[in-house]
């Protein structure tokens, strides 16, 4: 008979749940080198030499910036009141320039929880089956005269006894993973470079001729 606590101290444990939790981790560093790429890539102008499949060992060069113009009011408009005339409104054209990393979300996911759980289940039973026959056979021979006569009986058996023994095993095993990540708070060094480049955030006035 199948032994249900022999065939649960031969699973490996150990591989079952190691292996989801390096997994995890490897997502996790995964996770960190995709946030330091998006960095480097979109938020920096890559060196004319680089190589793209070794951006991760370059250096960058200088940020990218999103530059635009817009019309900035200097003076508004004023209308004319007892004797002084009525002032149009003026405006000048200003160039305004903002780093592209303080614009887009910077991806920065880290793993909160895992949570992992295994189910094993084993029925096993065992069934026996008996079947058993009885045959009798009977023969009367008789043979008689006038006074007194005689008779023979023939009487033959036959037993017979079948066993039969069925063992059913059903096994069934799930492994549930659930793994919680979150965006995290950035590392002190990205919320620096952020500060910086937030304080080079301007807007200049244009020369007419620009």
């Amino acid at each position: 008979m199948p032994n249900p606590g022999q065939e649960l101290s031969s699973i490996d444990f150990e591989s079952m749940i190691g292996g989801p939790l390096c997994a995890v981790i490897r997502a996790q560093s995964q996770a960190a080198l995709s946030t330091i790429n998006f960095v480097k890539q979109v938020g920096f102008k890559q060196l004319p030499n680089a190589k793209p499949e070794e951006w991760d060992k370059q250096d960058v060069g200088d940020p990218v910036y999103v530059t635009f113009r817009y019309d900035r009011l200097v003076s508004p408009y004023t209308p004319a009141d007892g004797g002084n005339p009525e002032k149009p409104a003026k405006y000048e054209e200003v160039k305004l320039s903002v780093p592209i990393l303080t614009l887009a979300p910077i991806p920065y996911i880290r793993v909160a929880d895992t949570k992992i759980t295994f189910k094993a289940k084993i029925d096993a039973m065992e069934r026996s089956q008996v079947d058993t026959s009885l045959k009798v056979d009977g023969k009367l021979e008789a043979e008689a005269k006038w006074f007194f006569g005689s008779a023979k009986l023939q009487v033959s058996t036959a037993f017979q006894r079948d066993t039969k023994d069925e063992t059913q095993t059903t096994r069934s095993y799930s492994l549930d993973i659930e793994v919680h990540a979150v965006q995290d708070e950035m590392p002190g060094g990205l919320e620096r470079i952020l500060t910086i480049l937030e304080s080079t955030i301007d807007a200049k006035p244009l020369p007419k001729s620009e």
